[in-house]
């Protein structure tokens, strides 16, 4: 029988946090595991594991899911998939400094036009604002993410939390499209 925890530690030194692990071979002796990471690389971590709640989910669409949508509300499920890499886009414009040509086409007509209905673009297009945005965090240095931005959207933030409004944001959305997977109807 084996029993694992798993420890954080943010460290004063702005460069390190540890992380460690205690695996325990009952009945032999406890073995220490120590790993040094950055801050990027936790936060990354971090970005990573949340966004699965979102990805985990595109996997097992179909073509016909993008047009579902709850009744009385507006957004349908390709919308949906648009604007979270949309706003992907412009974090890792806006926040974390790429360089990157963006049209946020969902928040340029700020309602659901009807036109995400074609799965593999739209996937290919999350796919391609999930790994701009992992290179914008990676580039990030431990000392970046106490650095504040100003945006007209959330005002003034550090980078750190900038980054909790981008996790909370493909979250938030992630939910709607599983509550929309589950409970809409099928035909449209």
């Amino acid at each position: 029988m084996c029993l694992s925890n798993i420890y954080v530690i943010f460290s004063n030194d702005p460069a390190h946090t540890l992380v460690w692990s205690d695996v325990v071979d009952l009945p032999e002796q406890l073995n220490l595991k120590m790993e040094l990471q950055t801050k990027t690389q936790t936060l990354l971590s971090l970005w990573k594991e949340a966004r699965t709640r979102f990805s985990n989910q595109l996997k097992s669409l179909q073509p016909q899911d993008l047009l579902r949508k709850l009744p009385l509300t507006q957004n349908s499920v390709g919308f949906l998939i648009r604007h979270v890499g949309d706003v992907e886009l412009l974090f890792a414009k806006n926040v974390f400094g790429s360089k990157l040509s963006v049209s946020a086409k969902t928040l340029i007509a700020q309602h659901d036009t009807g036109e995400w209905t074609d799965l593999s673009s739209l996937l290919e297009y999350v796919s391609h604002s999930a790994e701009a945005l992992e290179i914008a965090i990676g580039l990030q240095s431990d000392q970046d993410w106490d650095t504040e931005i100003v945006t007209k959207e959330f005002g003034v933030k550090t980078k750190a939390e900038s980054l909790g409004r981008i996790i909370s944001h493909t979250a938030h959305h992630g939910g709607q499209l599983a509550i929309i997977l589950k409970y809409a109807d099928h035909e449209k």
